[in-house]
């Protein structure tokens, strides 16, 4: 099982990178860089390790006796899954099919998903 203090780890890397992206694909030049692709692809493996892994503490206490852990557990599993399709559906419309490269044909559009991608995202970390 993972320590709180991993998490927190994982949570501070995923709202560091999130940050960091953000301010760089808020700029339409930075978005077709080489670097911020593999930030994006880091942040892309983070956010999936985290959310496994979160998912897998959630199961542990789905098992627990302790009828107010089991209902965190199942909302909160819930809200996963929902990050991660919400994530798959981005990425489908971003991102190009092999290489993780993103594909940016509308920048205002583009931005409006990653903002409402991000604080989505942020706010279940931070959760």
């Amino acid at each position: 099982m993972i320590t709180y203090e991993e998490l927190n780890t994982q949570s501070h890397e995923i709202t560091e990178l999130t940050n960091v992206l953000a301010y760089l694909l808020n700029d339409r030049s930075m978005c077709d860089t080489n670097i911020s692709c593999e930030l994006f692809q880091r942040f892309s493996k983070k956010l999936e390790a985290h959310l496994d892994t979160v998912d897998c503490t959630y199961a542990t206490l789905l098992n627990s006796k302790d009828d107010h852990a089991q209902k965190i557990a199942q909302k909160f599993m819930g809200g996963s899954q929902e990050i991660k399709h919400i994530f798959q559906q981005y990425t489908k419309t971003w991102c190009e099919r092999h290489g993780h490269r993103l594909h940016i044909a509308d920048h205002e559009e583009f931005m409006k998903d990653t903002r409402q991608v991000f604080d989505i995202i942020l706010n279940r970390v931070q959760n």
